[in-house]
């Protein structure tokens, strides 16, 4: 596994083991991660909080152009706020750990010129698949819908 998608999955991990959402994230400028986040839309009752806006946050007020520089890791496909916030901040570049679980708005970052990157990544698929299995309710009032993973 790439080294920051690696990263984004200690993040995910780290969500899971605070009672979470498994999702993490990490922004890459210069080959160096400058914010890391996960889901904590359960751990803090936020209603905004996933792991991409998480990774933003913590990575603190940047320059527009610092942004355009960068690359996002996520774990699991960004929904259509993150994917609005990736295109707010004019990060070029998302690599995503997998889709399978989700698939969110990869089809319209695209459209809009950001480069998309799915893994597949086969430890990102478990996890999801893992916590989907064993908590399916959670995460269909996460994603607003039936689980199926």
């Amino acid at each position: 596994m790439d080294p920051f998608l690696h990263a984004a999955f200690e993040e995910a991990e780290q969500g899971l083991s605070e009672g979470g959402i498994p999702i993490g994230s990490v922004l890459v400028h210069a080959g160096a991660i400058v914010g890391r986040g996960h889901n904590r839309r359960v751990q803090l009752s936020s209603v905004i909080l996933h792991a991409e806006m998480d990774a933003l946050e913590n990575a603190g007020r940047r320059s527009a152009a610092f942004y355009r520089e960068c690359t996002l890791y996520t774990t699991l496909s960004p929904c259509a706020m993150c994917s609005g916030a990736i295109l707010l901040y004019g990060i070029p570049r998302v690599i995503i750990g997998e889709n399978r679980s989700f698939t969110g708005e990869e089809q319209w970052l695209a459209s809009h010129g950001v480069d998309i990157e799915i893994v597949q990544d086969l430890t990102c698929i478990e996890l999801m698949r893992q916590f989907v299995s064993r908590n399916p309710t959670l995460w269909a009032e996460d994603i607003g819908e039936t689980a199926t993973c």
